[in-house]
């Protein structure tokens, strides 16, 4: 069984100043959200931390929020970052977990697999009574990342039509209950409530305790023994964030293969010719 893909505190400032780690703070927020991730992070960061841009590392080509980038594009970011092959790559945001698993799937989506999750993110760090620095971040030598989409872990809205009609597929919604079911309005504009047919609800933030650290691996076993046998999951949110905090639980539980909706609710909730249900499933 593979390594959790999640490392404590304790575990990163041990090895704060390995030659073959990477730290991104891949801090972002909400629409509406007044807050600047950016910002944030040159005011207060864990130390030799770079910043993931998860809005500017994405497909420009389309008018969908923050979809998985060309790997070319990808490669090229991480390259001038000084983020390449042979490295350990360490996730973290400002949250606790919220974002960071984002970029955990995306690096994976691309063929890098040395890839962890802090848990409890930069609160956790803080807690912790540990080191931060500020200002604009010492650049590192740019290094070549080689990406490789890996199509396995993606998911596109033809899939999803797909695992709807035919009813072979879990299909598992990190959206919070009531945008669920259809009685919350989306963040964005202009979607329609509820959900795909047949989707299962398993709100984000259920996986994660209070002070946002993960629920351990034996609180999540009985959250997904309902799906853990089915040949087919597929992870879903508003806009792809939070369904990696999903995929990211299933990897814990030794499902590695749960793949992402990149488009989720904003794609399938904007369109007029996609199934939708509207009450608790």
């Amino acid at each position: 069984m593979r390594p959790d893909p999640l490392v404590t505190v304790k575990w990163l400032a041990e090895h704060l100043n390995a030659p073959d780690i990477r730290i991104l703070d891949a801090t972002w927020f909400l629409p509406g959200d007044p807050r600047d991730a950016l910002a944030l992070f040159n005011e207060r960061r864990i130390p030799g931390a770079l910043f993931f841009d998860i809005e500017e590392i994405s497909d420009k080509e389309t008018s969908l929020p923050h979809m998985l980038p060309s790997a070319e594009k990808f490669a090229a970011r991480m390259r001038r970052m000084g983020v390449g092959d042979g490295l350990r790559i360490v996730l973290y945001d400002g949250h606790g977990v919220f974002s960071a698993p984002r970029v955990w799937w995306s690096f994976r989506a691309m063929g890098h697999e040395d890839v962890v999750v802090l848990d409890g993110g930069f609160p956790a760090w803080e807690r912790a009574g540990l080191a931060v620095e500020s200002g604009p971040p010492t650049p590192r030598a740019e290094r070549h990342f080689t990406a490789q989409v890996r199509h396995d872990l993606v998911r596109t809205l033809a899939d999803v039509r797909r695992a709807v009609t035919d009813k072979n597929a879990a299909i598992l919604d990190a959206r919070p209950a009531a945008r669920f079911s259809g009685e919350a309005p989306e963040p964005r504009p202009g979607l329609r409530g509820g959900h795909m047919p047949g989707a299962l609800n398993i709100p984000a933030n259920a996986l994660l305790n209070a002070d946002g650290m993960f629920k351990s691996i034996e609180e999540l076993r009985p959250m997904f023994s309902h799906v853990m046998n089915e040949r087919r999951i597929i992870c879903t949110c508003g806009s792809g964030i939070t369904a990696a905090i999903v995929a990211l639980a299933l990897a814990r539980l030794g499902r590695w293969d749960a793949p992402i909706y990149d488009g989720s609710w904003a794609e399938w909730g904007a369109r007029d010719d996609t199934p939708i249900e509207e009450t608790p499933s």
